[in-house]
């Protein structure tokens, strides 16, 4: 156990230590705020604060863990070794910045609550963030800097076992759309195939009407072909599923349809399965309330799983709305435009909303890589990228988690790349 000492014991202390010790390192810690306590503790023992009581472990803080509610802060970035650091504090501190207080800002997503530019999707963008701005988005820097303390605390403390972390991979397969032509009802069929005309794509038409006449597959429904990739390579996927109400947004077919149904009944008998929510739930409680009932009445379990995978992530409340429903874990916390660690880690996290000051019950999966940045980048740079990423995360023992779309690996998709990397995060040869 590591005893803590520390003036004062705050929500966002409580927080970030339990994060960096505990989740991170699998540490048991416990705080006091009584000196003669701390003295008197034989064990492994540290200090946070201003100034060293004598001559222990010591970590400067500076004021963010502190406080509450939100103020401008200042992030000045400086090299560390082969990475990066900010909240610079004095040389008398066992590290040259305040660790807790720099994760704390990244995991609690600190700068998503302050005033910034929205992308055209009314999202926060990866180019407003401090890891895109300094050069570090593509390394988990929270887990880095908690792995370069553990190695400080086994130089002072030799006597102690810290067990390491198993890395593990995972792709979470989002399914908006389960079919391309198949149960669309005549009307939009027709209009589908009018539209084709236009665009002089004769190779949708006639997949359209040997769909429709079920000569051929839907090009999307491919969950069998990504089912017998699970039982060969013997991996884990997760596949997450929109039952939301068709709007301009959200155009999926009726979720109520039997072939809708089976499919997500098929796929949950050998995969994990969740939910993605439509554009009007991540505003509205009721919405996602009745969502969450549609997915749970379809599979008969409850919902555990939930994934965003283009809206605005709308941070605090939607995360809120999760817990309030008894959600357990999110899938969100990534960029769809960027590869990247958008809260710094790889490592799961329990979401602190800074409006109540309050852990959530929330567990947060982040995510690295999406697939929609294969058409718009080049491939043998994305293949280099997600290689990199991969040997940072490896070194750590985090989780690199991808998504992908199922339409990725249908006939209308350059799937053969989407396959490469798909085998690569999964490291199949």
């Amino acid at each position: 156990m590591l005893l803590i000492y520390t003036q004062k014991i705050t929500p966002r202390i409580v927080y970030t230590f339990k994060h960096i010790c505990t989740n991170i390192l699998g540490i048991s810690i416990k705080f006091t705020t009584k000196i003669e306590e701390f003295i008197a503790h034989e064990g492994m023992k540290l200090s946070y604060g201003k100034q060293a009581l004598g001559n222990e472990l010591f970590v400067q803080k500076v004021g963010l863990l502190l406080e509450q509610g939100l103020s401008e802060v200042e992030i000045k970035v400086q090299p560390w070794g082969d990475n990066y650091c900010f909240f610079p504090v004095s040389e008398n501190s066992a590290l040259p910045f305040d660790i807790f207080a720099a994760s704390f800002f990244l995991l609690s997503r600190y700068e998503e609550y302050l005033p910034h530019v929205k992308d055209n999707s009314g999202r926060f963008p990866a180019s407003e963030s401090v890891g895109y701005q300094e050069g570090f988005l593509q390394s988990p820097v929270v887990d880095i800097w908690a792995y370069k303390f553990k190695e400080i605390l086994l130089e002072r403390f030799p006597d102690i076992t810290i067990a390491n972390r198993e890395f593990h991979t995972r792709a979470i397969i989002a399914v908006e759309h389960v079919f391309n032509f198949q149960n669309k009802g005549f009307l939009r069929s027709l209009a589908g195939m009018h539209l084709d005309l236009i665009k002089l794509q004769f190779n949708k038409v006639i997949d359209r009407i040997q769909v429709l006449l079920r000569i051929k597959k839907d090009p999307l429904n491919i969950f069998e072909e990504l089912i017998a990739f699970i039982k060969e390579y013997k991996v884990s996927l997760l596949f997450m599923f929109q039952i939301s109400d068709f709007s301009i947004y959200d155009r999926n077919i009726n979720y109520n349809r039997n072939p809708y149904r089976s499919i997500i009944k098929y796929v949950g008998d050998y995969a994990k399965v969740g939910l993605i929510p439509g554009y009007f739930a991540y505003e509205d409680f009721k919405t996602l309330r009745k969502e969450k009932l549609r997915m749970e009445n379809t599979v008969h379990t409850p919902l555990e799983r939930v994934i965003n995978v283009k809206y605005n992530l709308n941070i605090p409340e939607f995360y809120t709305f999760l817990t309030e429903l008894e959600i357990p874990q999110d899938y969100s916390m990534g960029y769809p435009e960027t590869a990247g660690f958008r809260a710094g880690t790889c490592s799961p996290f329990l979401f602190y909303d800074i409006n109540t000051e309050s852990t959530l019950a929330l567990k947060i999966h982040p995510y690295i890589f999406n697939s929609n940045i294969v058409e718009s980048n080049d491939f043998a740079q994305i293949t280099s990228d997600v290689g990199k990423m991969l040997s940072e995360v490896k070194k750590v023992g985090g989780s690199f988690k991808a998504i992908f779309k199922n339409q990725d690996f249908s006939q209308y998709s350059n799937h053969q790349s989407y396959n490469t990397l798909l085998k690569q995060i999964y490291e199949i040869r």
